[in-house]
């Protein structure tokens, strides 16, 4: 109601302010061009016929419903177009009428001219007060310099905010962007001089303080390596999101974000099909094990908003489980949601769960992940990786569950640590249950680092950041695939929607990345200089850790899906009857705390590479 009263008054005032230009612009002409004595007699019949006409005009162009603070070209074209139409109408009519006051041609030509000149000062009364109150005023305070990365239609919209607004001080120093024919050229008064590959060169050159990367449409990829060279400078670096913010008009300062590592990943976002998620979630039973976890958690959230009969969350650590209840039910208050706190381990209360319960999918994402920590503790690796998964996968088999998804790890490739040897069996567990129920889709699915999770690098290296450094690193040439969050998730979502007889798909996570690259980046974006502010230190490779993660063994092959980031693993074939033997003989060595672990393991997984060192 308030903002429709608004409306109402800026355009009333537009109206008066159209009044009073007619008028002055009427009486200016006719003082400097005819007899004074005639003035009176013929000025207000000339001023309310033109009013009329203008107030007519304007509101079919539409000139009373603009924001004036965003007034441009084609708003000042239309207000030439009236002033030309209303030179023309007062010619005619003194031909019609054969008036005489009026029948000097310059007369009605200082009119016209005058007429478009007050009418619009009128509408650019906000612009001309800021560029009077900068000069007079804010000159004093030092404007930020920015480079602007890209000459398109969204530099253009940032462009002529900066010039309109009364809120931010900023001093666009020059146009960098790739199009050979925009090279030297000038858009809304700043030049072009060069391209992306000078960023560099031009942030020193200019003393820029921020660079604007203004280019939503380019692919992710090329994004990326804008964004990398835009890091070597000492500027704050910030992005337009998406393409929609030109869409819908909305590409201005406000709309810029901070660039987050992920953006730094260089390669599109990670899409889902929707429907296939809802049509094996919506109104089932699913249980999450591990689900106060970082993966686990974020499965919670999404399988919330595919409206499930009940969500079942299982873990074993408390405070986990209830940041994400809380969460849930504020965000979900309709969800039939249960949280239940046990281990894995526990053969009777999985038992319970499945029998009281009946989940009918499950996601098993309970494990224990730290590389470091699970060498020094193998045997509850083994406890709660390969005997956690194998309890609740024979619940979800005896209980007839439809899908159960195991989150596995690229580490169980040609392993060198626990951690990943014991995934390795999980997905050899998985395998074989699942070649051989009759009821219950299995299936595995294997992805690398996942950006921002508990244990990961990136928690760290803030932490080191906040605390002054210095960041950490095991090996200068280290490199991991990565992820984020929500992507992983929502591959692992749509992964059990093509579940088969024990199958493993491999996520596609595009080109892996160094891990010291992650670090000298994230340094930056804390607005902080790498090796100046905050030093980088490499200490060494972590005892079962490698300096690179592979997606698959030399055996596997790859077989496509519908969605072409998830493939298929060719399963490796092996003794089933073995497995199960060596399975019950590793069971009663994990609880009687055998020193020779490792070596027990190794049998199961041939390619498993023990840390001598760590043994």
């Amino acid at each position: 109601m308030r903002k429709s009263k608004n409306n109402v008054i800026r355009t009333a005032v537009a109206v008066i302010a159209d009044f009073l230009s007619v008028s002055v612009a009427m009486i200016i002409a006719m003082l400097l061009t005819v007899d004074k004595s005639t003035i009176a007699d013929e000025y207000i019949f000339w001023v309310i016929g033109n009013f009329a006409v203008l107030v007519f005009l304007f509101a079919i162009l539409g000139l009373y419903s603009i924001v004036y603070s965003s007034i441009g070209l084609g708003d000042i074209t239309k207000i030439g177009i009236t002033a030309a139409f209303m030179f023309a109408s007062n010619i005619l009519c003194v031909i019609l009428l054969g008036n005489r006051s009026m029948t000097d041609i310059r007369t009605i030509l200082i009119y016209s001219l005058l007429l478009f000149d007050f009418t619009t000062v009128a509408r650019l009364y906000k612009r001309l007060f800021n560029v009077i109150k900068y000069y007079f005023f804010d000159k004093k305070r030092k404007p930020i310099n920015v480079i602007i990365v890209g000459a398109g239609s969204a530099a253009c919209a940032l462009l002529r905010e900066m010039e309109n607004s009364d809120k931010i001080s900023y001093n666009p120093v020059c146009l960098l962007d790739d199009d050979p024919e925009k090279q030297g050229k000038f858009i809304m008064g700043v030049k072009v001089v060069g391209t992306t590959a000078e960023i560099e060169a031009a942030a020193e050159k200019y003393n820029a303080e921020e660079i604007f990367v203004a280019m939503p449409s380019v692919e992710k990829k090329r994004v990326g390596e804008i964004l990398t060279l835009a890091n070597k400078t000492k500027c704050q670096i910030k992005t337009i999101p998406g393409t929609y913010q030109i869409l819908n008009g909305k590409v201005s300062v406000s709309s810029l974000k901070k660039v987050e590592i992920q953006d730094l990943l260089g390669r599109e976002q990670v899409s889902v099909n929707l429907d296939e998620i809802m049509g094996y979630i919506e109104n089932k039973v699913v249980l999450v094990t591990g689900g106060g976890g970082s993966i686990g958690s974020e499965l919670c959230r999404q399988i919330a908003s595919h409206r499930p009969r009940q969500l079942i969350i299982l873990d074993i650590y408390e405070n986990n489980a209830y940041y994400i209840e809380q969460e849930l039910k504020t965000k979900f208050p309709s969800l039939n949601l249960l949280v239940l706190i046990a281990s894995v381990r526990d053969s009777k209360k999985m038992h319970d769960v499945f029998d009281k319960y009946r989940p009918q999918i499950v996601f098993h994402a309970a494990a224990h992940k730290h590389v470091p920590l699970m060498e020094t503790s193998p045997n509850e690796a083994v406890k709660n990786n390969v005997f956690g998964t194998l309890k609740v996968a024979k619940c979800a088999d005896e209980f007839k569950a439809e899908t159960f998804v195991l989150i596995s790890t690229d580490k169980a490739v040609n392993p060198t640590n626990v951690m990943g040897a014991t995934k390795r069996i999980c997905e050899m567990i998985i395998q074989t249950i699942g070649k051989n129920s009759e009821h219950t889709k299995f299936v595995a699915v294997r992805f690398g680092n996942v950006l921002g999770s508990n244990g990961s690098v990136i928690p760290l290296f803030k932490q080191q950041i906040e605390a002054g450094g210095p960041v950490t690193v095991t090996h200068k040439d280290i490199t991991r695939y990565f992820m984020t969050i929500p992507e992983a998730v929502s591959l692992v979502l749509q992964a059990g929607a093509y579940a088969q007889k024990g199958q493993i798909f491999v996520l596609n996570m595009g080109e892996p990345v160094k891990i010291y690259d992650l670090a000298y980046n994230l340094i930056k974006l804390s607005g902080l200089e790498p090796n100046v502010d905050i030093d980088i230190v490499c200490t060494r490779l972590r005892p079962g850790e490698k300096l690179y993660e592979e997606r698959l063994m030399d055996e596997e092959g790859l077989q496509t899906t519908p969605n072409g980031l998830i493939n298929i693993a060719k399963p490796l074939d092996f003794d089933e009857a073995a497995l199960w033997k060596d399975l019950d003989e590793l069971y009663v060595k994990a609880y009687a705390e055998t020193d020779d672990m490792k070596e027990l393991v190794h049998k199961l997984v041939p390619t498993y590479k023990i840390d001598k060192g760590n043994a």
